[in-house]
């Protein structure tokens, strides 16, 4: 059975710092000398110089950004974590193939390429007398749905590995720059708070939220659940540990999509909960990959704003969202564009004639 440490190391070589002394000094140096006052642009300003950093260049430009929704079911969803069955996982892949889902309007809106990837979706969504493909999917399933974690390991080590080496696989076949991060799996909220739990330190209880929507006494059965899980599988502590232990495969396979598309300096916009857990995974493995991620926004669910302190970042939005899908990345998409834009395209003081701040000519 394959060493899914040795696997991950195959799919992402350590990751070099992205902090560039002089790269810095540059990008600031221009950001500084655009006609405004310095700073005035906030946290604008941060997000171009982020870019300029990752992509290695003082005038950055998005490419052909690619939103990847990541989808699989859990068994454990069969414990009733979840306020809906199992079903909607394949049913909202449908709609996300048919364009009628929020991320598929959103994609539509902002021009991001949107693919399906079926990781473990209890469902055939190519049928034996149907044609071999469909527009927009990806099919890299697994199995139909993870085991039931309540009882035993979510997946096996080479399940795991088989998954990540599929991420990474996956976003080598995709043009671009830009990997935006979504998901779609019933349960997967109880999978990303077992990770949170597990890998921060935190009560599970403060990791657990409503998820599709279940009320307060619904989330206190569901945190029972999840603490008999987190017992059941205390010697999971290392972070591919917790992910065999706890995860999905939609999870397996966007850890390894997450690790290759840094291992390529490609700019990581991450969505929600979730998608967080995941990165926690990466960044636990590979740290620098902190530096190539933007984080779209501060969910609602329960957790989140706490797993985002723990990594020590900041999110660009804050709207009350818990949807997932990639909803979130696609709304932060144009805050990318217009930081790029102004890096590139706005005049500096010296170009445009304009006077500079006094106390700046000195």
């Amino acid at each position: 059975m394959p060493n899914p440490v040795t696997a991950t190391h195959s799919l992402s070589p350590m990751l070099p710092d992205l902090s560039n002394a002089d790269l810095r000094a540059k990008l600031q140096q221009r950001l500084d000398q655009k006609t405004k006052p310095v700073g005035s642009l906030g946290v604008l300003e941060a997000l171009a110089l982020q870019i300029g950093l990752i992509l290695q260049t003082e005038t950055p430009s998005l490419q052909q950004p690619q939103l990847v929704v990541f989808a699989g079911d859990h068994g454990l969803a069969a414990r009733g974590v979840s306020a809906y069955p199992s079903d909607v996982t394949w049913q909202m892949v449908e709609n996300f193939l048919a364009g009628g889902a929020c991320v598929s309007v959103l994609a539509r809106q902002h021009g991001l390429a949107l693919t399906v990837a079926d990781c473990g979706v209890r469902h055939d969504f190519l049928p034996p007398d149907g044609p071999a493909e469909r527009a927009g999917l990806v099919v890299c399933k697994i199995a139909p749905g993870t085991a039931d974690a309540f009882v035993e390991e979510a997946m096996s080590a080479a399940q795991c590995a088989q998954a990540m080496a599929n991420g990474r696989a996956l976003v080598q076949r995709l043009p671009g720059n830009v990997l935006l991060l979504g998901e779609m799996g019933i349960g997967n909220t109880s999978a990303a708070s077992l990770l949170q739990a597990r890998l921060t330190g935190l009560d599970i209880a403060e990791c657990t939220g409503s998820g599709t929507g279940l009320d307060a006494a619904a989330v206190a059965r569901k945190a029972q659940v999840l603490r008999a899980v987190l017992l059941r599988h205390e010697a999971a502590t290392t972070p591919l540990a917790a992910l065999q232990a706890f995860g999905g495969f939609e999870m397996a396979t966007m850890l390894g999509a997450v690790l290759e598309a840094a291992a390529t300096n490609r700019v990581i916009v991450v969505d929600g909960f979730i998608t967080t857990a995941v990165v926690l995974v990466a960044h636990r493995l590979e740290p620098a990959v902190l530096q190539r991620c933007v984080f779209s926004h501060r969910s609602g669910e329960a957790g989140h704003a706490a797993l985002l302190r723990h990594l020590g970042v900041s999110p660009l939005l804050d709207l009350g969202l818990r949807l997932g899908e990639g909803s979130a990345a696609a709304l932060a998409w144009p805050l990318l564009q217009s930081a790029c834009v102004v890096l590139r395209e706005m005049a500096s003081f010296a170009s445009a004639g304009v006077s500079q701040k006094a106390s700046d000519t000195h």
